[in-house]
């Protein structure tokens, strides 16, 4: 049971590793530009990926996307799901 539980341990490390957490004042950067564009996320739903950032599940008046955005929250990918 002991080896289960390291080998489980041992296998979530590096995504753990891998996972930033966003600074407060990026959020509330975010937040204040999907706002002009009369949309919204869930904060847990905005992740630093490759000096960029992943959002998740944003709602807009025109439906539901996911977006990139690039080190200076430049929208370079958004798709409608």
């Amino acid at each position: 049971m002991k080896t289960i539980l390291l080998a489980s341990t041992l296998m979530l490390l590096p995504a753990a590793a891998m996972a930033q957490e966003v600074p407060a004042e990026t959020v509330t950067q975010i937040q204040a530009m999907l706002k002009d564009m009369q949309c919204e996320v869930d904060e847990d739903n905005i992740e630093m990926d490759d000096g960029g950032y992943e959002l998740d599940d944003v709602f807009c008046a025109d439906g539901q996307y996911d977006m990139d955005l690039d080190k200076d929250l430049k929208v370079v990918n958004k798709t409608k799901e």
